[in-house]
């Protein structure tokens, strides 16, 4: 099992489909749900899923992870950069967590990006944040080129 921090091919795909809206106003809902070692998640990944995400029971963690607010999309030469409001905060859990997955709850569900943190984070009984890089056409959680 593995946790491979990458945009999801799908994603891309339905980007020039026109799928996702991020815009700050009016745009679809994102959500950040958390996953353990156990799990399995990388670019083929298509849509959230529930295998291998942290624990529920007794842990103040909702299944599903937390909604993430949009900042919007901006412009700089030839690159598109989008992000959310950082630090994107899980209130008084308790849970131990690898890695995480962006997706959109407003379409079906569908894969955005997988975040790998590189090892095992753990929060007991405290508030858990998930900081998202400056946004910037060189940092932003996603940029498109």
């Amino acid at each position: 099992m593995a946790i491979v921090q990458t945009p999801c091919t799908s994603f891309k795909q339905e980007l020039a489909q026109g799928v996702h809206n991020f815009s700050a106003v009016g745009g679809d809902t994102f959500k950040l749900a958390l996953y353990t070692s156990a799990a399995t998640l990388g670019a083929t990944t298509t849509v959230y899923t529930s295998s291998g995400e942290v624990s529920t029971s007794g842990t103040n963690y909702p299944l599903g992870g937390i909604t993430l607010t949009n900042v919007g999309v901006a412009t700089s030469g030839v690159i598109a950069y989008l992000s959310f409001v950082s630090p994107a905060v899980f209130t008084g859990v308790t849970l131990t967590c690898r890695g995480a997955l962006i997706y959109n709850s407003s379409k079906s569900n569908k894969a955005v990006c997988v975040l790998d943190f590189g090892d095992d984070i753990s929060a007991l009984g405290q508030n858990l944040s998930v900081v998202f890089p400056p946004v910037n056409l060189t940092s932003a959680i996603i940029r498109i080129n």
